[in-house]
């Protein structure tokens, strides 16, 4: 049994979305961001840095995994799946994985504050973060015309990374059009039910204290 801490963003969608496709048992404790659920003491317990997702293996002693991408290494090596062990597979999973938490998340993160909730529209800022926003998906459908997916012909933890970002672009304001391969890959996960169950949990609080709050309280597609 895995118990997991997350909420309605792209980083705790990352997270069920593998769980699903792993068909793992999982119990889902939804932390309300708004409410700042994630500063308290028991919170803090489990991540020093106050962030979701967070989990605990209760089969592995109680051990506690914080941060996306290494719970998703941690789930993949656990449950041997999404990770292929050849070794070139895997370090291209492992680069492509990091791509998304150096480059995706960060970038999309700034566009969505600078776009929809700075009180101020400080239009460089916003110039910025599309445009590098644009840019790094422009790299991925560079990407995926050679290879169905991002490591090459298998699904990886780097494919369920990436989608649950980039999935939310008209949230950061920015355009695919004319990304013939990435909007195949798009629409190709869309259709996978793991990924279609994974995206609805926890549910998303939709008033809008919790909309400017959270930041993160991305519209579904």
């Amino acid at each position: 049994m895995i118990d997991v801490y997350s909420s309605a963003t792209p980083n705790g969608y990352k997270v069920t979305v593998m769980l699903e496709e792993l068909g793992a048992d999982y119990t889902l404790h939804p932390i309300n961001l708004s409410a700042g659920e994630q500063k308290t003491p028991e919170f803090l317990a489990m991540n020093p840095n106050g962030r979701i997702p967070v989990i605990v293996d209760r089969s592995n002693n109680d051990f506690t995994v914080f941060e996306s991408g290494a719970i998703m290494i941690y789930l993949a090596e656990k449950f041997g799946q999404l990770y292929p062990e050849e070794p070139e597979t895997r370090s291209r999973t492992l680069q492509w994985l990091m791509f998304q938490m150096g480059g995706v998340g960060p970038m999309m993160g700034q566009a969505n504050v600078f776009h929809r909730y700075f009180p101020e529209k400080i239009q460089p800022a916003i110039d910025r973060y599309q445009n590098e926003c644009r840019r790094l998906f422009e790299v991925l459908d560079s990407r995926l015309a050679t290879s169905a997916y991002l490591a090459g012909d298998v699904y990886t933890i780097a494919d369920i990374a990436n989608w649950c970002w980039v999935r939310t672009y008209n949230w950061s304001g920015v355009s695919v059009d004319g990304l013939s391969h990435l909007q195949r890959w798009l629409d190709e996960l869309y259709q996978r039910p793991a990924c279609q169950r994974g995206i609805k949990q926890p549910e998303r609080n939709r008033t809008p204290d919790d909309i400017v709050k959270g930041a993160q309280n991305i519209v579904v597609r």
